[in-house]
Order: structure tokens, then C-alpha cells, then sequence
């Protein structure tokens, strides 16, 4: 029995990461800046460069979750056609989504009762959970059944580890993330907070390097201790609207770890509107999530 991948815009994968591969739905997310709603996504009426030109002028952006109207729009018409469905969901541990799309499935398991209707709280986020998608599309080509695919997903999940780097304060702020107090002295002292997504899918404060040659080292050091190649040479950087230091660290990476397959993603507004332009992402496969 055939099926189909879906997953969310948060994913932020790009075409080189899908080309050759099986095709994914991605459903669409909603970002709101200085009161106006935009969409990200397949039909979208905002790009990343348009978004991260409007917060450095200083606007603020809010996201949402997808809801169940939404879930049930986009899984309705392949559902209908026979097809099941196997979903890869933003972390749950940063998101009320994966809550919504739980609702939105029952009731179309409802409606179509013969039909196999999964869903993966990937515990990962942006390009994170773009390096998971893309590795089951892999899988998926190669055969695997639904079922399997998700039991796959599962365990693999865990190994999918993040390291954000923050170039500014501002949004984090701006999101109740840090005091007032600690941008003040973060920006004064040129730190770059170094984050990971935790066991559990959320963001969590891991350091405080000064400067961005050191946050990007500590990065780089966290693949060199983590890294396991023999499961996926996948490697993909993500950059909130930074791409000259995406390609620096792809670079360095690159002469670190000849092996790797490095893609470079920018990332979209749905995590960049917490984190904010100049963050810098790595994502690997490793044991030190």
C-alpha cells in the first residue's frame, strides 16, 4: 500500500536536500510581524530574506501553531485517494502543533477508518527536523514500509542533534527567553549563546562563548566528540539570513570532516522569529544530543 510523507514548513528543507528523493507535502505555517499574518510554505506570501530585511529594521514577529482546520485540509484529499499518510511534526517540546494534529487525526481516522494515519513528534526543529525528513525519504525509496519507516523514526530521532548559535539578543528578549537584564550585558560582552535541542525537543541553554569565532568553534567541537558517520554523512548548516557565515563554517567543516555531505538551508521564519538574524545552525547525526 502506497503512502505519503508530510511534514511542516519549519522544516526548512530545500531543493538540493529533496532532489531524486520521494516528494514530501509540506503544509504551511503562519508568522505574525508588527500585526500583519503571512504565510511560510508552498503557497506562502513571505520569503526568508523578506523577513529577516523586516527585523532588522526592528519589527518583532510571533509565530502559531497549525490548526486543526489546516491538518485536516491537507490530509483530507490523499486520504480520500486511498493513500496513507505518515507524518513528520515539529517538536513538541517547542509547539503546540503536534498537539493539534493528534486531534485533527482522530477525527479523520473517523471518516476513514481503513486508512493508516501516523504521526512522528520529531522532537526536532528547523533544519533539524529537515535532516530527519530527508533521511526517511531515503529510507522510504529504499523500500521501507509506513510501519517501519515510523518505528525507524522513532529511535533515529534521538540521534538528530542541534547546535544553535545566537548572534543577537533582541528576539530572545523580545520572547520572554531571557531578562532584560541579560541582553544588556550578552550584547555588552559580545556573547553568542550556544543552544541545543534536549532529550525532550527543547531549547536549551548550553553556553555562553564571547564572539562569534568561539561560538562557532564550540559547534564544531561538539561534531568532533558526537559525530556518527557510520549511521549518515548527512550534515546540513542552517543560517537565519547569514549565508557568508553558513558557507565559513560549511568550510571548516568541510576540511574538519572531509566525508561529510553539508548542506547549507536558510531558515525560516517560524524559528527565526525567536532567534533572530545571525543564527547559526549545526545539524549531524551524533550521540551527544
Amino acid at each position: 500500500m502506497s503512502y505519503q510523507l508530510f511534514t511542516d514548513a519549519t522544516a526548512d528543507l530545500t531543493e538540493e536536500m529533496l532532489r531524486g528523493l520521494p516528494a514530501v507535502t509540506i503544509i504551511p505555517m503562519e508568522v505574525e510581524i508588527d500585526g500583519q499574518s503571512y504565510t511560510y510554505g508552498p503557497g506562502g506570501n513571505i520569503t526568508p530574506a523578506e523577513f529577516y530585511a523586516m527585523q532588522r529594521q526592528g519589527k518583532f514577529a510571533s509565530t502559531s501553531q497549525i490548526n486543526h482546520g489546516v491538518y485536516c485540509d491537507a490530509f483530507d484529499p490523499v486520504l480520500s485517494q486511498g493513500v496513507d499518510i505518515l507524518y513528520f511534526c515539529f517538536s513538541s517540546g517547542l509547539s503546540g502543533t503536534y498537539q493539534s494534529a493528534q486531534i485533527a487525526i482522530r477525527d479523520l481516522k473517523e471518516k476513514y477508518p481503513d486508512r493508516v494515519i501516523e504521526i512522528i513528534d520529531t522532537q526536532c526543529a528547523s533544519v533539524g527536523e529537515g535532516f530527519l525528513v530527508r533521511e526517511a525519504l531515503i529510507r522510504q525509496q529504499a523500500g521501507m514500509s509506513l510501519l517501519e519507516l515510523a518505528l525507524w523514526a522513532d529511535n533515529f530521532r534521538h540521534n538528530v542533534c542541534h547546535w544553535f548559535t545566537v548572534d543577537v539578543f533582541d528576539h530572545l528578549k523580545h520572547g520572554g527567553r531571557v531578562s532584560a537584564s541579560t541582553a544588556i550585558f550578552g550584547t555588552m560582552l559580545q556573547i553568542k549563546p550556544l543552544l541545543h535541542v534536549d532529550a525532550n525537543g527543547k531549547l536549551e541553554l548550553a553556553g555562553k562563548p564571547r564572539g562569534r569565532r568561539k561560538a562557532m568553534d564550540l559547534q564544531i567541537e561538539q561534531m568532533e566528540k558526537g559525530w556518527l558517520l557510520q549511521l549518515t554523512q548527512q550534515v546540513v548548516v542552517g543560517h537565519c539570513g547569514c549565508p557568508e557565515v553558513a558557507e565559513q563554517l560549511k568550510e571548516e567543516l568541510l576540511q574538519r570532516f572531509p566525508s561529510a555531505e553539508i548542506f547549507i538551508s536558510e531558515i525560516g521564519p517560524i524559528i527565526g522569529a525567536h532567534t533572530g538574524p545571525g543564527t547559526l545552525v549545526l545539524i549531524y547525526c551524533g550521540d551527544n544530543r
